[in-house]
């Protein structure tokens, strides 16, 4: 598996893997209604390629082909972490989150962060995160549910 910086013509593999993710692996925590609306079958080519270079996400590779894609943001923020469901279960996430945990502590953020789905819950808890809120998100006239979840870093100390 290589694991490498996004480039502008990943962009449609990318989305293929985006949908097939949510609308393979994500089926079991929701209906085909709220998947339908979080990855329609159209989309804007334009913009989701602007959205890529934007977050500049990590691109797992296996055999040529996009596996897997996740981002870091500078403040911590994860907005997108996927992997194809023909590549799960095969350690594509986990060399993912493991890169994204290498680059948090490079730049010495005390904590990274996202809006996990339902489904990826149990993954990002084995990788030390936590629950912090749980949310329902409006997309496209279907409500989601989903969870925000932090990882801390840096041990906080009271100062007490």
């Amino acid at each position: 598996m290589l694991i490498r910086h996004f480039q502008p013509s990943d962009a449609p593999a990318l989305r293929a893997v985006f949908h097939d993710s949510i609308h393979g692996l994500a089926s079991a925590n929701y209906s085909a209604a709220q998947l339908d609306a979080w990855a329609p079958a159209e989309h804007d080519t334009d913009g989701w390629l602007r959205h890529m270079e934007a977050i500049a996400p990590l691109v797992a590779e296996i055999e040529g082909e996009p596996a897997g894609f996740a981002d870091l943001q500078t403040d911590g923020y994860i907005d997108m972490f996927f992997v194809s469901p023909r590549h799960a279960r095969r350690g594509v996430g986990t060399a993912l989150m493991r890169r994204l945990l290498d680059a948090a502590r490079e730049a010495a953020l005390a904590s990274i962060y996202s809006n996990v789905s339902l489904t990826a819950e149990p993954f990002f808890a084995g990788h030390g995160f936590t629950v912090e809120r749980c949310n329902e998100v409006a997309v496209r006239g279907a409500v989601l549910r989903n969870a925000t979840m932090r990882r801390r870093l840096v041990e906080t100390r009271s100062l007490d």
